[in-house]
């Protein structure tokens, strides 16, 4: 936890790690260790786990604390870990960021309360409520509307940010654009901001965002990290040029639902055990398959390096 107490080093690539289940649908922990253990050597930044990627819905409270304190320890302090802690109910998410912050997380992603569509005052509430039971845990919201079927407005993070010192930032899974700008020009520049859409993450560095938590870096971690530091470095052609060749990976994602392809991939490349979703998700279909090939082969250009 030696980012904790600095969360702007908490920057770049976090992955947001799958969550490998065997055939069974138990949980996976050896398959998740070694997918740990890839991110950090093909050079991610930071590592998460229980985003929406991770199936966080589909798993008990005990399920997702022992994923969180697994990844700990294998992350071992080595770059910033920031897994999700959010649930639709207080008492879970309160649970789960306790155990995350035992665990040594640097810093809680917390998702707004989803199926309950709250009132921008309730979220304020919800969030200044996590932020007052960790005063010395950076907690960063999770906006991902077309899941959770609510959009905190850029008041409402102001409000949170201006309020809580220990608010530190944001993850947008927005494809409105604008709603990024809006909440760095209502926050200023010392709030992080990280995308959680694939195809703006490029574009909100211009913007001064602090990187990306991006489900392509479950297939493509080198080009997603080195995409970052491209753009840091003043290359940015290189950025560019990586973020096009991440097009066919993005567009792999999300040919079914988000993560039975990934896990498809990684399960044919030998890097988890099984390709298991849990329900109401469905395996990869065979059409699917047959789309995901093809996808694959375009995007090789950036599976080289990985």
């Amino acid at each position: 936890m030696k980012f904790r107490s600095d969360p702007a080093r908490i920057r770049g690539s976090i992955a947001p790690v799958i969550t490998p289940f065997t055939d069974d649908g138990a949980l996976d922990l050896e398959s998740l260790r070694g997918l740990v253990r890839w991110q950090l050597e093909s050079g991610s930044h930071g590592i998460s786990i229980g985003g929406s990627t991770g199936e966080p819905g589909a798993q008990t409270v005990t399920e997702r604390i022992t994923a969180i304190r697994t990844v700990a320890e294998v992350v071992d302090d080595s770059v910033p870990f920031v897994p999700g802690t959010g649930s639709a109910k207080l008492d879970e998410t309160l649970e789960i960021t306790a155990a995350a912050r035992d665990a040594g997380a640097d810093a809680a992603l917390v998702i707004t309360p989803y199926y309950a569509r709250p009132t921008q005052d309730a979220l304020y509430t919800w969030y200044a409520t996590v932020a007052r039971e960790f005063p010395d845990l950076p907690i960063v919201i999770y906006n991902v509307p077309s899941r959770t079927a609510v959009d905190i407005a850029p008041e409402t993070v102001a409000r949170l940010f201006h309020d809580h010192d220990n608010l530190v930032g944001i993850k947008e899974t927005t494809k409105d654009f604008e709603h990024f700008s809006r909440v760095l020009h209502r926050c200023g520049r010392s709030l992080l901001v990280w995308s959680g859409i694939e195809l703006l993450g490029l574009p909100l560095l211009a913007l001064g965002g602090a990187g990306f938590i991006s489900a392509v870096t479950n297939l493509a971690p080198w080009a997603v990290a080195r995409m970052y530091e491209a753009w840091e470095a003043g290359d940015h052609e290189t950025a560019r040029e990586l973020h096009y060749g991440l097009h066919p990976l993005v567009d792999l994602l999300f040919v079914e639902t988000n993560p039975a392809p990934a896990k498809w991939v990684l399960h044919t490349q030998g890097r988890i055990a099984s390709a298991h979703v849990r329900p109401p998700l469905l395996p990869l279909s065979q059409a699917g398959e047959s789309r995901v090939r093809v996808l694959l082969d375009r995007g090789d250009r950036v599976l080289g390096h990985c």
